[in-house]
């Protein structure tokens, strides 16, 4: 089995949330420990990028995997998703790459590990899951030889989108159909960006009723 890295991205400052999103308090815990809990299963390390790291120091002594993880800042202070990106791909040791967003509330290790292996049977660069709504770039799985060159070459560009350096690379699509065969339950993309998607979530969570959930 192809070893992997899993990245989360906790980004900063949420205008919209009010807070960091990756701090949050979400059914008792910080966000961020969701993603921590559900994916460490399948990482042989774990990634932490934010532009305020120190905030985050707490997780590599309070958690379970503690051993697995390593907070980076990250490496440009440019603004737009492609810089954090990039620096999940510069910081990773493994040749696969796992990239989550902390605000994703049903990050699925099964689809990433679909991903992982269809790169690896396929010899693509990267496993993008692809909706109607667009690519998700962060539940994505990525060949960090072919990957980190291109995104660099991006942001040398003056690109910001996290997408934009996609044609410049061998992809598999992920389609909603693909997904669901990999986790049943769906979900994985469901992200929050206010309190009251947090609170709607949660409640819904807290009272076991998920099926309206999807992503």
């Amino acid at each position: 089995m192809e070893e992997l890295t899993v990245v989360i991205q906790a980004g900063g400052e949420s205008k919209r949330m009010g807070a960091p999103k990756a701090l949050v308090s979400f059914c008792g815990l910080p966000l961020i420990c969701r993603s921590l809990r559900r994916l460490a299963g399948i990482a042989d390390e774990i990634i932490i990028t934010s532009n305020d790291p120190d905030s985050l120091e707490f997780l590599c002594n309070d958690l379970d995997h503690r051993d697995k993880i390593k907070i980076h800042r990250d490496i440009y202070d440019v603004r737009g998703a492609l810089n954090g990106l990039y620096t999940a791909l510069y910081y990773a040791r493994c040749s696969y790459v796992a990239v989550v967003a902390c605000d994703m509330v049903f990050p699925s290790a099964p689809l990433l590990v679909a991903e992982r292996d269809a790169l690896a049977a396929r010899g693509a660069d990267a496993a993008v899951p692809r909706t109607s709504h667009g690519y998700e770039p962060f539940h994505a799985v990525y060949r960090r030889e072919s990957c980190l060159p291109a995104s660099k070459a991006a942001l040398d560009r003056g690109q910001t989108r996290a997408n934009s350096w996609y044609g410049d690379v061998t992809l598999i699509e992920f389609t909603p159909e693909m997904a669901l065969e990999a986790d049943p339950r769906g979900g994985a993309y469901v992200n929050v960006n206010t309190p009251d998607e947090l609170a709607d979530i949660e409640a819904r969570i807290l009272a076991g009723d998920i099926t309206k959930i999807s992503g």
